[in-house]
């Protein structure tokens, strides 16, 4: 099996033990596979095969060549070292879930440790071109925190035989020596290293087109994006008027920014609650269909990811495990900052759990999980996966849930962000703005902590189409959905649109546009 780590995150076990191959040759021969399949998929006759079939297909040859873009055009495998992630992910996935007893996870966890030597030095044969700058500061930070989640492993292991144990320490200690090597191969790359990680315009155009984008280019993403701006401004303001009429909006948000938990493990405590109580609302009032084996568990997000993940995240319920379990994971803070309980105040507790849970992407990946298509499992199409989760905050809201105005400024806050988040994406990567003009500009648009805006920027560098998917995303949702609506008039059903959306999987939302139109099967009614 090439992927075990892939394998690992869908809930097959049988390769735990394993790391992948790490080489510059394993990614070229990714590559050929990719091609090699994409000309089966296109060489079918199209004119033989039914229409549900057909758009099976069209969904696989667009995922294709989506990660052929990505492996041929984009590069970045080969001018950003991901090493860390390359191990931390398998072994957190290990880790945090409870798919077997502790001390076989522990087993598969020894196994990948004693792996880490070998894989830390094949990687650095992907590195044939000059490095860039701050993504090689970004991979030495999260190695200076990976020795310190090879020691909570250490520490779980005091349930085993001293065999194992010893085993366990000695596997967690030649990692540590072998992440120290690595810390200088990322030193070394600095000399050469470059500083345009930019795709450009004409680059950034295609890969828009291989988005799907119902035909948006990007001057109309950018429209989209400053006109969210304003719309969210407006909606935020007036929020905040509702508040306190007598308080200027920059001191209602400071008001509400203080009403916070006192402590992390109190905040953690309102997350779960909020989602909980989330979950309830969406059976009561008959607005989305919950599967009876959902699980999801919230946990402080580990060391080494909370420079790129400075506020929340979610990891998917493993499709294969028995007992799937969806991890939520909320960042303490950032680099320490003394600030960071701000960000965890009441209002932002609710809205972010809608996003990450219900009926955000817990609920939808759970149900994506058990769509049959094996071309679906695979398809995460972020327009659609981030877009429901922020439809989900507004949609909640227009359903009465925690609909007060501190909950809707919170709302409107992080609609804010996320419109600074597509003008950024497309700004950044067409070379119009570099990193420190983008970051003081968030600060000013959002009011974020420094160390918040300064992880989130870094973030934007690598991952191009992703950060404006979250609004757009939602855009395009709503949107549908009031097409939906004139399509059925009084047949129209929320329950039957969201549950039509959520069964189909991850796709695109143009290819859900086609859905709804009928292709691959009736229309829904």
């Amino acid at each position: 099996m090439a992927h075990p780590d892939a394998a690992t995150f869908l809930g097959i076990h049988t390769e735990d033990h394993r790391l992948p191959n790490g080489t510059r040759e394993a990614i070229e021969d990714q590559v050929a596979q990719a091609r090699a399949h994409l000309a089966t998929i296109e060489a079918l006759d199209a004119g033989a095969l039914s229409a549900e079939v057909r758009f099976e297909r069209d969904i696989e040859t667009h995922n294709l060549r989506l990660e052929l873009f990505d492996l041929e055009e984009q590069r970045v495998w080969e001018r950003r070292s991901t090493a860390i992630d390359g191990i931390g992910d398998p072994l957190f996935g290990l880790f945090a879930r409870d798919f077997a007893a502790l001390d076989e996870r522990l087993a598969s966890i020894t196994s990948r440790l004693e792996a880490i030597p070998r894989f830390l030095a094949e990687h650095r044969t992907r590195a044939r071109v000059p490095q860039v700058r701050l993504w090689q500061k970004l991979e030495l930070e999260a190695a200076e925190q990976m020795p310190a989640f090879f020691d909570e492993m250490v520490v779980a292991g005091s349930i085993l035989a001293e065999p194992e144990r010893r085993r366990l320490a000695h596997a967690a200690a030649q990692a540590k020596v072998a992440v120290a090597d690595y810390e200088t191969f990322l030193r070394g790359t600095l000399a050469t290293a470059v500083d345009s990680w930019p795709l450009g315009r004409e680059r950034y155009a295609e890969l828009l087109v291989r988005r799907a984008f119902d035909g948006l280019d990007a001057d109309r993403i950018l429209e989209i994006g400053f006109e969210q701006l304003q719309v969210q401004r407006t909606a935020r303001a007036a929020a905040a008027h509702e508040i306190d009429p007598g308080l200027d909006e920059a001191a209602v948000i400071d008001q509400l920014k203080s009403d916070h938990p006192a402590t992390f493990e109190e905040a953690l405590n309102a997350y779960r609650d909020a989602m909980l109580r989330a979950r309830s609302y969406l059976i009561e009032h008959d607005i989305v269909s919950v599967p009876n084996d959902e699980r999801i568990e919230v946990v402080p997000t580990p060391e080494y990811l909370r420079r790129v993940i400075p506020f929340a995240a979610y990891f998917d319920a493993p499709k294969f495990d028995l007992k799937p379990q969806g991890i939520y994971v909320v960042t303490p803070s950032v680099d320490g900052d003394p600030s960071a309980m701000r960000e965890h105040n009441r209002g932002s507790i609710s809205n972010t759990s809608i996003h990450e849970a219900y009926p955000g992407h817990h609920l939808q990946l759970s149900v994506a999980g058990k769509h049959p298509s094996l071309t679906r499992l695979t398809t995460q199409a972020p327009e659609f996966v981030e877009g429901w989760g922020m439809y989900s905050e507004q949609m909640m809201r227009e359903e009465g849930f925690d609909a007060e105005p501190n909950f809707r400024l919170s709302m409107h806050t992080d609609a804010i962000w996320r419109a600074c988040r597509i003008i950024l994406d497309v700004r950044m990567h067409r070379g119009e703005i570099g990193v420190a003009e983008a970051e003081a500009w968030l600060v000013e648009q959002t009011g974020f902590e420094t160390a918040h805006a300064r992880a989130e920027i870094r973030r934007y560098t690598y991952t191009p189409t992703y950060q404006l998917s979250y609004l757009l995303g939602k855009v395009l949702l709503l949107q549908l959905r009031a097409d939906e609506r004139v399509r059925l008039g009084d047949a129209f059903s929320l329950r039957r649109f969201h549950d039509t959306l959520l069964g189909s999987g991850s796709l695109p939302i143009s290819f859900h546009r086609r859905r709804f139109a009928g292709e691959g099967g009736p229309a829904p009614s």
